[in-house]
């Protein structure tokens, strides 16, 4: 059902987006503040949804989709936005195509595993690459608006590019799962053909 918590929490991440795209095209530190306010309160619903999730037993396949749906349209929307208003330029750009590209692949693997009934569980260096890569484009929203003496969107990029290494390192670990599990599905789908017996997997036999 939609009108669960974990569900309505999970979609004001998605309808937080068109909120903090406005905030861009409003001039003064104060839009500034709101579009980190906006974001930070999409980030804490996405640890929320998961918490009621599980202490209340409210999972359903809607949300196992919107999830991780939601999370990726925020960060690419902020993502283009950042470099639509030059506050991630030249270069740097570069790392936000990374996150970018590397977000569309991971969804594509999750969706074909799904076909084959196999998971993609998120590994513990994913969560630091998304803890880094939230941090990062906070401060890069928030931008010029801290009064603060040190080089704030200089900071923010260099959280990008750490990001985005993390982002290189997680998804290859992801595309060597997804295509292991893809040839163990051709080699399936061979013996299926053959009518030879599928051997077991090597931990199986362990």
């Amino acid at each position: 059902m939609i009108a669960t918590l974990p569900n309505i929490l999970t979609l004001s991440r998605i309808v937080a987006i068109p909120a903090i795209i406005v905030t861009f095209y409003i001039e003064g530190p104060q839009a500034q503040w709101a579009a980190l306010a906006i974001f930070v309160a999409a980030g804490i619903t996405d640890f929320l949804d998961g918490y009621f999730a599980r202490t209340r037993g409210q999972f359903s396949k809607l949300g196992q989709f919107l999830d991780p749906v939601a999370d990726k349209l925020l960060i690419a929307a902020v993502i283009l936005m950042l470099v639509a208003v030059d506050r991630i330029t030249g270069v740097t750009v570069l790392a936000a195509v990374v996150i970018l590209c590397r977000e569309i692949m991971v969804s594509g693997l999750r969706e074909f595993l799904a076909e084959i009934k196999v998971g993609l569980p998120v590994t513990r260096l994913a969560k630091w690459k998304t803890t880094v890569q939230m941090i990062a484009i906070a401060i890069l929203l928030v931008g010029g608006a801290l009064p603060f003496p040190f080089p704030v969107i200089e900071i923010g990029i260099v959280g990008l590019w750490a990001a985005a290494v993390l982002t290189l390192i997680t998804g290859y670990d992801y595309l060597r799962a997804g295509l292991r599990h893809m040839a163990a599905e051709d080699r399936a789908a061979e013996n299926r053909a053959t009518g030879a017996r599928t051997p077991p997997a090597a931990e199986d036999r362990a």
